[in-house]
Formats: structure tokens, C-alpha cells, sequence
């Protein structure tokens, strides 16, 4: 088992189906990657539908969608675990780039790619752009890692050794790469790239969702996760 796949879900079923045979497509061999949904006790037929096409099904028991992601890579077989959300597009090339990396640096514990935004709003495509471009430099000059969960991966040890993403509301993909920088090198590649639906974005309001996203990126920067309240974790619907 070369890489495992972790998805968090919650009431999933209007796309899981679509979303999940994207895998059948990947250039990676299916008997090389395992497909680990972490579901949030949904109410629909989210886990029926994924116990077609995932390896394993299991119902979350950490606190919100990096919690998701801690119990999956948890019970993960491949040193290599790869984390994305349901509702993305992804290339048929994105499992077999992020293997080869990790094959060919043995020094490399993570690696993240780019995010686009499903949609036409282009405003929205602007900001998308300009965190892609800020991404891009942050990396190449180690200042910080602005990872985003439907695109990232880490080698599984070092993953657990720093804990696992936080019960952070927002910006938990990006503060846990603060912690495990210390054991060796971080990789972003704009080639590796998934494209993500706005959904989230449209139900809190695109202009405060994005304030509030920049507001919290610079906090992260410049004084550390305690700066961003943590709250209680509530699961939604989109």
C-alpha cells in the first residue's frame, strides 16, 4: 500500500459517488491506495454510497474536520496519507505526483498543492490567485506553509508525532505545518493541483468569508493559532 486516502464526510450523498470514482481514474494502480472515509454519524446515505468504492468506513469520533482527518490517518496502512474533502475535482495525476515526491526525497514529510475554486466569480478567482501566488513565495522563502486540507500529505509518523491537525474553526490545515517542519522538509508544488467547490464560501458570505480567512492568515503568521478563538466544533450542511 503506497498511499492512503483520508476524506472527511457529512451528508455527502447528492455527490459522494461522483466525487469517489474519480479514483478509478487515477494513473496510480487502485491496489496501491486505500480510500478511508471518516464520516460525522450522517443522516443521509453518505456512508451506503462510500461503502461501494472506499476501503474502509468509519464514524467520527474527534472534534471537526481536522478531528475527521486525525481518526482517518489513525487506522491508515500506507506510510504515505494524503488528505482531501469530498466535494473536490481531482487530476488524474494527483496520487501518483504526491507519491513520487515522497519516493524521491526520503528527507520530505509533507507536501501541498494548489486549490482552485469552482466558479466564475471573479473576485473570487482573483483572491484564489493571489493566495496561490503568496503560497508559492511563503514556500520557496520557508517563512510559513499555507496547506489546505483537500490537498496535502505527510508521511503518517511524523503526522502522528506532531499530534495531528488541532480543534481549530479555521486555518487547522496551515497551523500544522508549524509543528512538523521541525522533522524535515515541507514541498509545495502548484503542479499537484485540486479544484474545490465555493459551497462553504456561499453560506457564510463570500466578502466576510474571505475577510475573515485573510484576518486569520495574518494572525497565524505573525502570532501563533493562540490568536484565533477556537470554538466548539458544530458539523454543517451545505
Amino acid at each position: 500500500m503506497k498511499i492512503s486516502v483520508v476524506v472527511p464526510t457529512y451528508n455527502e450523498e447528492k455527490g459522494l459517488e461522483k466525487f469517489l470514482s474519480q479514483f478509478n481514474k487515477q494513473t496510480l494502480p487502485r491496489n496501491e491506495f486505500e480510500i478511508i472515509i471518516v464520516d460525522g454519524d450522517s443522516k443521509d446515505h453518505t456512508r451506503q454510497i462510500a461503502e461501494k468504492y472506499a476501503d474502509t468506513v468509519i464514524i467520527q469520533q474527534s472534534k471537526g474536520v481536522g478531528g475527521a482527518r486525525n481518526d482517518g490517518v489513525k487506522i491508515a496502512k500506507a506510510e504515505i496519507v494524503a488528505t482531501t474533502d469530498a466535494d473536490a475535482i481531482l487530476e488524474p495525476f494527483w496520487l501518483e505526483k504526491i507519491y513520487n515526491h515522497f519516493e524521491k526525497d526520503k528527507n520530505l514529510i509533507c507536501v501541498f498543492g494548489s486549490n482552485y475554486a469552482i466558479t466564475n466569480i471573479k473576485s473570487i478567482n482573483f483572491f484564489a490567485w493571489i493566495k496561490r501566488v503568496l503560497t508559492l513565495v511563503f514556500a520557496k522563502f520557508h517563512i510559513t506553509y499555507l496547506a489546505e486540507g483537500p490537498n496535502t500529505a505527510f508521511r503518517k509518523r511524523y503526522f502522528l508525532a506532531a499530534g495531528g491537525y488541532s480543534n481549530m474553526p479555521i486555518m487547522d490545515d496551515t497551523e500544522i505545518t508549524s509543528r512538523v517542519r521541525k522533522w524535515g522538509k515541507i514541498l509545495f508544488d502548484y503542479n499537484i493541483y485540486v479544484y474545490t467547490s465555493i459551497r462553504r464560501m456561499e453560506k457564510k458570505g463570500i466578502y466576510q468569508f474571505g475577510f475573515v480567512s485573510i484576518t486569520n492568515y495574518l494572525k497565524l503568521i505573525l502570532f501563533g493559532k493562540e490568536s484565533i478563538q477556537i470554538k466548539d466544533y458544530a458539523k454543517q450542511e451545505y
